[in-house]
């Protein structure tokens, strides 16, 4: 049996929606670097290996986490109510939520990294 969300989208697709969301946002930190008298050769090699840091943070571990908890908190909020119903679409709206912001989380995370990085290898950061 497949559980519904109250809006009958299937959980796993909104599940697999907001983990693909996530992890695109993560894997492209788009800083803003002052390359003025910069080497690009220089500038490649240490893009590369900030951003092989910025991998470090598991942004899937992190929103299975998020939409476990998520889930939890919703399925009590809804066990409040009584309803079979409301048990189960608040653990899917908790969730989803949990995932979502687990999510966004990592890739902020992400980003700070890899400014912080590229920062301490001596670039101007804009952003």
């Amino acid at each position: 049996m497949q559980q519904k969300s109250h809006r009958g989208a299937p959980l796993g697709a909104l599940l697999v929606i907001v983990v693909t969301v996530a992890a695109g946002c993560a894997a492209n930190p788009n800083p803003i670097i002052d390359t003025k008298g910069e080497d690009p050769d220089q500038l490649a090699q240490d893009w590369r290996e900030c951003e092989a840091y910025t991998r470090e943070i598991s942004v899937p571990e992190g929103v299975a986490r998020g939409t476990a908890t998520g889930a939890a908190v919703g399925a009590v909020a809804g066990a409040i109510g009584g309803n079979s119903d409301d048990v189960r679409d608040s653990a899917a709206l908790g969730g989803l939520y949990g995932g979502t912001r687990s999510g966004l989380e990592a890739d902020r995370e992400q980003s700070m990294v890899f400014k912080r990085c590229m920062r301490g290898r001596g670039y101007r950061v804009l952003n």
